[in-house]
């Protein structure tokens, strides 16, 4: 199913915010276009070498690329006659590089009444940091959430990109909000979102917890509340454990583990109790599970109903037998003409995930076949690329 099908989408922005956001209206449907610099393009087209990185074809998949420079009066021209025919207009700039494009709010909207101009910034539109350049790190610092992951004993930036993505599903269900509402109102909208207020939003229990009873958050204190363990076993492998607040996950567990003197323990008689004592209780379950290998834990845990799960490298987690069933990762061939694994979209819709018929494209792949759609004759647009206003065909 193609929820948005038909749906036109003119994608600025570069790295990972706008990208993913375009990835994931592609995903349902839509027709995304992306706009990349004369220059050598998106810049992550050129992470860990080469012009077409995995990193960039993990967020571009299925994408169109005509590469403008939307510096010249040419390519603005150009640009304008693609968002006159666009419903989306996605871009992750700072608050001011649209009006000095020449593509202010003001001209989007005389140019097409009807468009969803979407924006992705660092810290919106007002406040004293509006000038600063933002990424991930930066949004997970400043929102708190760095809080709950950094050890202040030895802090390091650990685990994948969180804050980026984050804004940029935040940024995609805004843009399926204004297009269904612009069906009923016939007009466009402009959504914002900026990378802080999507990570404070994402987790909104550290701060109702503050303010509602006064409890202090660290990185520990959500695994404690949760229940959440990763123990390394006698093999060296690591198991997951997530109890929550079902009581019959902890009288599983300790059936697993076989001692029955922990469930007796009066340090661990309650949830909060467990809660409490929450590093204690993980130095007890740590030196059980070093005694026998994770397999036999797993099988141990499995027949006790306990939530767990095998901590898998990423080369594992294709091989998993429930990942295979699912069937996320999907192959095909890219324009250099090289294989290329990729994940599907996660939603389901009427038990179909949509396909993925195309790898991300190379830089300036469409421009010519996308200049054509707009009526430009072959003399002009040979005039536009040796004036470098556009590149084409992987140039």
């Amino acid at each position: 199913m193609t929820p948005l099908a038909g749906i036109r989408v003119l994608e600025l922005g570069q790295i990972i915010t706008a990208p993913l956001a375009g990835a994931m209206l592609g995903d349902m449907g839509a027709e995304v276009l992306k706009v990349e610099n004369v220059e050598g393009g998106d810049p992550f087209r050129s992470f860990r070498g080469g012009v077409y990185s995995g990193h960039f074809g993990a967020y571009n998949r299925g994408k169109r690329s005509i590469a403008i420079d939307l510096r010249n009066a040419k390519g603005r021209e150009i640009a304008l006659a693609l968002v006159a025919r666009s419903d989306v207009l996605l871009e992750n700039f700072r608050p001011d590089v649209m009006a000095r494009l020449g593509l202010d709010t003001a001209t989007l909207e005389r140019t097409n009444p009807r468009l969803i101009h979407a924006s992705i910034t660092g810290f919106g539109a007002a406040g004293p940091y509006v000038e600063r350049p933002a990424f991930d790190t930066v949004g997970m610092a400043l929102s708190g959430m760095g809080s709950l992951f950094f050890d202040p004993d030895d802090p390091q930036v650990r685990g994948p990109t969180l804050v980026d993505n984050i804004s940029g599903m935040y940024c995609a269900y805004g843009i399926m909000g204004a297009l269904f509402e612009r069906d009923r109102s016939g007009r466009g909208r402009r959504v914002e979102v900026n990378m802080l207020e999507a990570a404070i939003a994402f987790m909104p229990d550290p701060f109702a917890n503050h303010h509602q009873h006064g409890l202090p958050q660290d990185q520990y204190t959500r695994a404690a509340a949760s229940q959440s363990y990763v123990l390394r076993c006698a093999d060296g492998r690591l198991v997951a454990l997530h109890l929550s607040s079902p009581q019959k996950f902890w009288d599983g567990l300790v059936r697993a583990v076989g001692r029955p003197e922990i469930g007796h323990d009066p340090r661990f008689a309650s949830r909060v109790d467990r809660m409490t004592h929450y590093l204690a209780l993980r130095a007890v379950l740590a030196e059980a599970f070093a005694t026998r290998p994770a397999a036999e834990w797993m099988t141990r845990l499995a027949a006790e109903d306990v939530p767990f799960a095998p901590v898998n490298a990423i080369p594992e987690v294709e091989h998993d037998p429930q990942v295979q069933a699912l069937g996320i990762f999907r192959d095909v061939t890219g324009p250099d003409g090289k294989p290329q694994r990729l994940i599907a979209r996660a939603v389901q819709i009427d038990g179909e995930r949509g396909p993925i018929d195309r790898a991300a494209p190379l830089h300036g792949e469409h421009t010519i076949a996308v200049l054509g759609e707009l009526g430009w004759h072959a003399d002009e647009i040979e005039r536009l690329r040796a004036a470098r206003v556009i590149a084409t065909g992987g140039a």
